[in-house]
């Protein structure tokens, strides 16, 4: 299945960035607004295949509209609950067997937020789902196995690469500034923070784990 689930959470949204993936949704793509996400697209006239949330950081206004005078489906939720409404969202898309799940708004000044939106994309993952949180400078995904980045495919010129829930050994990174060979990756230590292209292709291998990738760009 090709089709994906754009998600628009309550962080950090810029225009720029997610005005043209919103535009060249398919009509078998799945839009789905979180909560406070919401208010960007009420600003844009921006009607999403659901609306989730508790609702208790929006406007009534636009609670309003997209419940009366829309045909969109509004899935409220107690604000005293266990999952953050953005995980309610990917839980949503991973019901409705989207493979692919993009979210917007995921970053912002609420630290503890994106570290909760990141385990997010871990259980995404976890499910079989392709799970990528994009911002102007930063683009989040999960890997495993080996896995080939291309420079002209990449999103800035530094990658970084972070164990996840255990040490990954005999891990590999070829065609790149700081390579590595039968490393043993570990989450305490900083020795895979910003790495550079230094051939047109930069080959990830390893043969067991999930490895969180952080394409990063400083403009």
């Amino acid at each position: 299945m090709n089709k994906k689930t754009v998600i628009v959470s309550g962080g950090t949204i810029e225009e720029e960035v997610a005005l043209p993936i919103i535009e060249q949704m398919g009509e078998q793509d799945c839009l789905i607004g979180v909560d406070s996400g919401m208010r960007f697209l009420y600003e844009h006239r921006i009607n999403p295949t659901y609306m989730v949330g508790d609702f208790d950081s929006l406007k009534p206004e636009i609670v309003s509209y997209y419940k009366e005078e829309t045909k969109v489906p509004v899935r409220t939720f107690n604000p005293e609950k266990d999952f953050t409404d953005t995980e309610i969202a990917v839980q949503m898309a991973c019901q409705l067997g989207y493979k692919n799940i993009l979210l917007l708004g995921g970053t912002g000044t609420r630290l503890d937020h994106v570290f909760a939106n990141i385990q997010v994309l871990i259980g995404a993952y976890e499910k079989g789902a392709n799970a990528v949180m994009l911002d102007k400078y930063n683009r989040i995904s999960l890997i495993s196995g080996r896995t080939v980045l291309k420079k002209k495919d990449a999103y800035g010129p530094y990658f970084s690469v972070f164990p996840i829930k255990k040490e990954i050994p005999h891990f590999n990174i070829s065609g790149a500034k700081y390579p590595l060979k039968e490393h043993t990756l570990c989450q305490n230590n900083s020795l895979c923070v910003s790495n550079e292209y230094a051939k047109d292709e930069v080959v990830i291998d390893f043969p067991e784990g999930m490895v969180l990738l952080m394409e990063t760009k400083d403009f």
